[in-house]
């Protein structure tokens, strides 16, 4: 098996850790909390490395379970995902600041839609859809099987086209 390093296996994970970590608690300072709780972990248990068939997967399973064990412990707050992180409008849609308007709004939207999936799904889908990762690599991360990893990734895509489309059409 390949030796593992910590700078050059585990540290470039940070940013995908940190997503991850972001998705869950859906606050900036928190996900980066869990990022360093992560590394520690992984760092503490360096001499397990040799044993892991894949870092990644260890490393992002522990981030995982780090930010939903302090979503518990944080519970009852509700906080959406265009807090704290903003992406830059895309002005390539239109040069009409009106429906560049309607685009951010959409995309405001969109992400709180996200931001009220269950905790499975909304993981299972940043994963899948904005981390790019395998069902497999996902499964694996997850502690769950494949196919539930499949139903999760659906429900969530049907629970947001859905209430999209019901917050599109109210008022016609």
């Amino acid at each position: 098996m390949k030796k593992i390093s910590f700078q050059n296996d585990i540290l470039p994970l940070k940013n995908e850790l940190y997503r991850l970590a972001l998705r869950i608690t859906l606050n900036p300072a928190e996900a980066e909390d869990v990022v360093q709780e992560t590394m520690i972990k992984v760092w503490n248990r360096r001499d397990q490395w040799d044993e892991i068939e894949s870092i990644e997967a260890f490393c992002l399973t522990i981030c995982r379970n780090l930010a939903l064990d302090k979503m518990r412990r944080m519970e009852g707050q509700n906080q959406s995902l265009d807090e704290g992180v903003h992406d830059a409008p895309d002005r390539s849609y239109s040069s009409n600041p009106e429906e560049q308007a309607m685009q951010q709004d959409r995309i405001g939207l969109i992400r709180r839609l996200i931001g009220q999936l269950p905790e499975k799904q909304r993981s299972a889908m940043q994963l899948r859809d904005f981390e790019g990762k395998s069902y497999k690599e996902i499964a694996a991360i997850m502690a769950i099987s494949e196919e539930q990893v499949k139903i999760n990734i659906f429900r969530a895509r049907q629970a947001i086209r859905q209430k999209y489309l019901e917050t599109e059409k109210y008022g016609l």
